[in-house]
């Protein structure tokens, strides 16, 4: 059922019928009471695309992210639809699979006024950032959450990577680690550089020697990240704590103890940045830093929309920081 058929079954014009679903002024309240009664019985809904691009909008945003198989988008995108399901637009997800190639080809393809503001977590390889710089030229409302490119001003939310890897690193020292090694992602990601950076700090405030051999770049290839893991734990002077920046690196290290007969927490301590549901059923538990993700989707889609209605220009540019959480449980006991 479309507006032409609906306006054919009232034996009316179609610009009645649609002036009279927007409650127009222009439209008499028994012809309004008769439309929306027909409209109802014919289960007619009226189509975003169509009266956006009417008013020349899109009634749409994008989420440009690395990958789904992950805890932390999957609530970052449910704090993002519950902001644009009350703005009455619909929400496309783009996956870039941490390809920076990807990610160019889709923000050329959201150019064309397919959408009306793009959300954006970039991908472990982008270093060049001149696709972005070319959305921000053309006025497309763009907001970066997660992972972030600071030299690009835009609005930003972000948790506190650094003083949560600092308050990470300083846990693992409490409970007597003093070789504590670090598991991150490329170092070109802001998250990475933050969290490294408050891990370096909590070794030089604790007085402990900063060893460039206990930090170690992997990547999501499960299979050799468990085999440097596993070079890294067979050392003779191996690790007595392990900072994983993600879960999946924490993960592969718990199958790498398993399989080395390492006991954890006692022959290396553990803890991660995750938002991992069964955290706390992994044997042992595992000690995380929980962060805000159903939080920093929702802020980030409200900051868009203030954009994409032109309310609050002037403070947009600032960054949000949402605080991340340290659970402790047995992995670090």
């Amino acid at each position: 059922m479309n507006l032409k058929e609906l306006a054919r079954k009232l034996n009316i014009s179609t610009s009645t019928v649609s002036k009279a679903l927007r409650d127009s002024h222009e439209i008499s309240e028994a012809t309004k009471k008769r439309v929306r009664a027909k409209a109802k019985e014919l289960n007619y809904q009226v189509n975003p695309f169509a009266s956006g691009l009417r008013k020349q909008k899109s009634k749409t945003i994008a989420v440009i992210i690395p990958e789904v198989v992950n805890e932390f988008f999957g609530p970052a995108i449910n704090g993002i639809e519950s902001v644009a399901q009350a703005k009455g637009y619909h929400v496309l997800i783009y996956l870039t699979h941490e390809d920076m190639k990807k990610e160019i080809s889709i923000t050329g393809l959201l150019q064309n006024g397919r959408v009306d503001g793009i959300l954006i977590s970039v991908s472990a390889q982008t270093r060049n950032i001149s696709h972005l710089e070319e959305v921000k030229q053309k006025e497309i409302p763009l907001v970066f959450f997660d992972r972030v490119i600071d030299s690009l001003p835009v609005p930003k939310v972000i948790t506190d990577d650094y003083e949560s890897g600092f308050k990470a690193t300083n846990h693992l020292i409490q409970g007597g680690c003093r070789r504590i090694a670090f598991l991150a992602l490329p170092r070109t990601l802001s998250i990475s550089s933050k969290r490294m950076n408050g891990y370096l700090d909590a070794l030089k405030k604790n007085n402990l020697p900063v060893d460039s051999n206990l930090i170690i770049t992997l990547n999501h290839d499960s299979s050799a990240n468990k085999e440097t893991i596993r070079k890294l734990l067979k050392r003779k002077n191996r690790p007595d704590g392990i900072f994983a920046s993600i879960e999946l690196f924490a993960i592969n290290t718990y199958e790498v103890c398993e399989e080395l007969k390492l006991n954890i927490p006692i022959d290396v301590k553990v803890i991660c940045f995750s938002n991992l549901k069964t955290a706390s059923l992994l044997n042992p538990s595992m000690t995380t830093i929980s962060q805000p993700a159903y939080e920093m989707g929702k802020e980030a889609a409200s900051i868009l929309f203030k954009m994409i209605e032109k309310k609050g220009h002037n403070f947009l540019l600032e960054r949000t920081v949402i605080n991340s959480t340290l659970v402790p449980r047995n992995s670090t006991k």
